[in-house]
């Protein structure tokens, strides 16, 4: 159970707005957020279908292109832009909360409730998305090996080659210290936004306070959505209707969690 951070005085700023949870406390969230999908599926599989089309429609125009080997840094671009992109989950849960009847129309209409803080995120990941772009075409454009651009040559290269596993390794560390840095600053913030209007700084500080303080069940945590979101992903972005949904419904029960009200 969730409890109230005491004893020594807080580290970081924001950090007495936080509760101490354990890595048992992970799993509920997810069961409430298999709860919200089930009594909201139309808005909430509505609203993951979008990503689900869009993923498709990325994968369709760099399959038969020399791009291809660009469709692994961008699907990893859903765990950098999905603070942003979770806003309509967000928004379901916390009607189903209020006793609201939640609709897609209101999902998609959701950032609207403190917009220029949701669109400020939105920008900052943006931002940070399109950093990340640039260093992996930099990564394989130094790293890797010489190879054709379909997809069996790609595979065979990075899995069969001293210089594509020397690119795979590279790759994943450099993912992963982005997404670190995105998971920190994003994991609260947008639930902040939609429940309390506060301001962009505010809302990533505090973020940032909530990660810093409970760091066992925030890397569980992380790993978990990244698996959601990398599982919908090999279902030909298909599974992005429901992983992406259930991330999202679940996000916001971690919020109610570690935020005090």
């Amino acid at each position: 159970m969730p409890t109230i951070m005491r004893g020594q005085p807080p580290r970081w700023l924001y950090a007495d707005r936080i509760n101490h949870v354990e890595l048992a406390d992970v799993q509920p969230w997810f069961e409430k957020g298999f709860r919200d999908l089930l009594a909201a599926p139309v808005a909430s599989i509505g609203y993951g279908l979008l990503f689900a089309v869009a993923g498709l429609a990325i994968a369709s125009i760099l399959w038969d292109t020399a791009a291809l080997y660009l469709l692994a840094p961008l699907s990893c671009g859903f765990l950098l832009l999905g603070p942003a992109l979770t806003v309509g989950f967000q928004a379901i849960s916390r009607d189903l909360e209020q006793r609201k009847k939640p609709s897609l129309f209101r999902a998609l209409d959701a950032w609207r409730t403190d917009a220029p803080a949701v669109l400020g995120l939105a920008a900052l990941l943006l931002a940070v998305f399109l950093v990340w772009m640039r260093m992996a075409m930099l990564l394989f454009a130094l790293v890797f090996p010489p190879t054709g651009p379909d997809l069996d040559s790609l595979l065979s290269t990075t899995f069969n080659t001293s210089g594509g596993t020397q690119f795979l390794i590279l790759f994943i560390l450099l993912g992963a210290f982005f997404a670190g840095i995105v998971f920190m600053g994003g994991a609260f913030a947008l639930q902040l936004m939609l429940d309390k209007q506060v301001g962009l700084g505010e809302a990533v500080l505090t973020s940032v306070a909530a990660v810093t303080a409970n760091p066992g069940p925030m890397a569980l945590w992380a790993a978990l959505l990244a698996g959601l979101t990398f599982a919908g992903m090999a279902l030909f972005y298909v599974g992005l209707a429901v992983t992406l949904p259930l991330a999202g419904h679940a996000a916001w029960h971690a919020y109610r969690a570690v935020i005090k009200r």
